[in-house]
């Protein structure tokens, strides 16, 4: 039996799961740390993802050391993971993390990447390989299904890539963790999504010190 697709974001509290847009290559590179955007950008990001650094699981993940908070936020990530027998991402995605991930990527399963960019399979240690889709969102899909079995599909991001998916109606299920930060502005996670298209039923409310995590069902109109 196929698996639940589903993506799980962090959002802040005025509506964005991300900060402006920053060139991939420079919101990782050392000489442009001192660049104001840039800045900007880590500062928010962070801000943003506060939630996640202190957890046990994610620095068991990243191999960042022992030690960490356990509780709600910890069960949540450590399901959000175990759950997952695939990733599907867009490129920009992509080329962040080729920057910023460790050489054992924190994916652990195949991940598909959505991109013109032709290439070979990119394996790294740990489990991780990356496969280059150049025919499309639902062609991405179709092999990530494949290669999760019975396990769930996760559409990882970023925001563009997210709302194709939702508003192309493949989508089933999604999780909000909503953090007390402001942004004004940045990538709105509903911005280019149909509402007549859509229905939500919440189904999981549940707060720690930190966010409140919302989950829905995704239903057609």
């Amino acid at each position: 039996m196929a698996g639940t697709v589903f993506f799980s974001v962090t959002m802040s509290l005025d509506g964005f799961m991300a900060p402006e847009a920053v060139p991939a290559e420079d919101a990782f590179s050392p000489e442009k740390q001192d660049d104001p955007g840039v800045r900007r950008w880590n500062s928010k990001w962070s801000q943003l993802q506060a939630w996640v650094f202190p957890l046990r699981w994610f620095r068991e993940n990243l191999k960042l050391g022992e030690g960490g908070e356990e509780g709600l936020d910890n069960d949540t990530v450590r399901a959000t993971f175990e759950r997952t027998g695939a990733s599907v991402m867009g490129k920009r995605m992509f080329d962040l993390g080729e920057r910023a991930w460790p050489e054992e990527a924190p994916f652990h399963t195949p991940v598909f990447v959505v991109t013109h960019e032709k290439r070979d399979p990119w394996e790294r240690p740990g489990g991780t390989t990356f496969h280059f889709v150049n025919d499309g969102i639902e062609s991405a899909l179709d092999r990530a299904r494949e290669a999760a079995g019975d396990r769930d599909v996760r559409i990882a991001g970023g925001g563009e890539t997210i709302q194709e998916y939702l508003d192309a109606g493949l989508v089933e299920e999604f999780s909000v963790a909503l953090a007390p930060v402001l942004f004004g502005t940045g990538v709105r996670l509903f911005d280019r999504v149909d509402p007549d298209r859509l229905t939500l039923t919440q189904f999981r409310s549940e707060a720690s010190t930190r966010v409140t995590h919302l989950t829905y069902k995704v239903g057609q109109r």
